[in-house]
């Protein structure tokens, strides 16, 4: 068995209590002290703090670089302007994802391609007989740098004392900024994976490690482990690779469009010319669209089978990845990720929206099922050999007016 490789950050997190576990071939907490439920209330209402210096980085470089990232990516790459990111997939020839990524260009003349721990070294093999047909370089430099996720409400104020009151990125998501946070160059972008409003992922040098990790906790950020990550992800609707996709429980390619973000991540514009994928991909795309207008035509159920959607149960118990969903007394799929997932209670309305002190918890998750499961369908979820009642809400949060995500608690009428 291989060694577990560490980040900067492994002491730090073993001096601060944390359970530390295999995750992608990498010793990772899980957890510290205050156990995941407090991490992620407390990313909810304050700032939390990830370290996320596991997932793969991958420079690209070279004068093709543009057509080789238009080539194996299913967003258009040309459109991404100096300071912009932007949410990808890395799809194979049927429309299925090798892999998702985030695409960044900090430079001019390179590109950072950001993926999935545990995907890392498969997603370079991936690459590797492709890239002989481009004139670029990819470079594996995930352990020549730090990533700290940065996120929650206060996560702007935090940064802004570090840059002495300066504008830390433009406020849209996915924009980015390089600058110096108390005289250390970071590279910052106003991305996450939280589902929050406002969030930052940092890029910087091993050296600066510890000290950006100890300054934000003196300024009230909090560790928070993959638990909590995962909780935060699952309530935000945010996909996990072999779980939302890649392979379903039966072990069954899942297209990509069955994920709603496919319509954010995937571009048809005629920059791209023709890519890996492109062909299953529009197919799945029309399927999709016609799904979009209630319209489940048997070609378009063909094409798209399954979609994965949130679920909540009615009755209660908790729902794990695995678990049977059935309609009517036929299976149509399976949860994917799901658990017992707290919320802070809130009153008042769009701007004006407050966090209560009081909390609740809920047991959500995301499935994968039979595309024609309208919104508010009832299904039941087989849970230790018990159906319990659910049902497929719209979303679980609305992030839509910062700086607070807002529970979508499903009433049953």
């Amino acid at each position: 068995m291989s060694e577990l490789k560490r980040t900067k950050l492994y002491d730090a997190h073993v001096k601060a209590g944390a359970t530390m576990v295999d995750f992608g071939g990498w010793e990772m907490p899980i957890q510290y002290p205050e156990g995941i439920v407090a991490e992620h209330l407390y990313t909810r209402r304050c700032c939390g703090l990830f370290d996320v210096s596991h997932m793969g980085r991958l420079l690209i470089e070279g004068p093709e670089r543009l057509a080789f990232l238009q080539h194996v990516l299913s967003s258009n790459a040309a459109a991404l302007e100096l300071n912009q990111a932007q949410y990808c997939i890395i799809p194979d020839e049927n429309g299925v994802a090798v892999d998702d990524a985030y695409l960044y260009r900090f430079e001019e003349e390179r590109y950072l391609l950001v993926v999935n721990a545990a995907n890392t070294e498969k997603d370079l093999a991936w690459f590797e007989p492709i890239v002989k047909d481009f004139d670029c370089t990819i470079r594996n430099i995930t352990g020549e740098t730090v990533s700290i996720a940065v996120q929650g409400p206060e996560s702007e104020n935090i940064l802004k004392v570090l840059s002495g009151g300066e504008e830390i990125t433009k406020p849209a998501r996915n924009n980015l900024s390089t600058m110096l946070l108390e005289g250390h160059k970071v590279r910052i972008a106003r991305t996450g994976y939280t589902a929050e409003p406002i969030g930052y992922e940092l890029f910087l040098k091993n050296e600066d490690a510890d000290w950006m990790w100890n300054r934000l906790i003196e300024l009230g950020g909090k560790p928070a482990g993959l638990g909590a990550r995962d909780t935060l992800r699952m309530e935000g609707m945010l996909p996990l690779y072999g779980d939302e996709m890649g392979l379903d429980v039966a072990g069954e390619p899942m297209p990509i469009f069955a994920l709603a973000l496919a319509r954010f991540a995937v571009s048809f514009d005629e920059a791209k010319g023709e890519f890996i994928g492109r062909e299953a991909l529009q197919k799945q795309s029309e399927a999709a669209a016609c799904f979009r207008a209630k319209n489940y035509t048997p070609e378009a159920m063909e094409t798209l089978k399954k979609r994965v959607r949130p679920i909540a149960l009615v009755d209660r118990g908790v729902m794990r990845h695995g678990m049977p969903v059935y309609r009517n007394g036929e299976m149509i799929g399976w949860v994917t990720s799901g658990t017992m997932i707290p919320y802070y209670m809130t009153e008042g309305e769009g701007a004006d929206v407050r966090l209560l002190p009081e909390t609740g918890k809920r047991a959500i998750g995301i499935c994968y099922i039979s595309s024609d499961v309208p919104v508010n369908g009832e299904v039941e979820v087989d849970v230790r050999g018990k159906r319990l009642k659910a049902v497929i809400p719209s979303k679980h949060i609305s992030n839509n007016v910062p700086p607070y995500v807002v529970p979508v608690i499903y009433k049953q009428k």
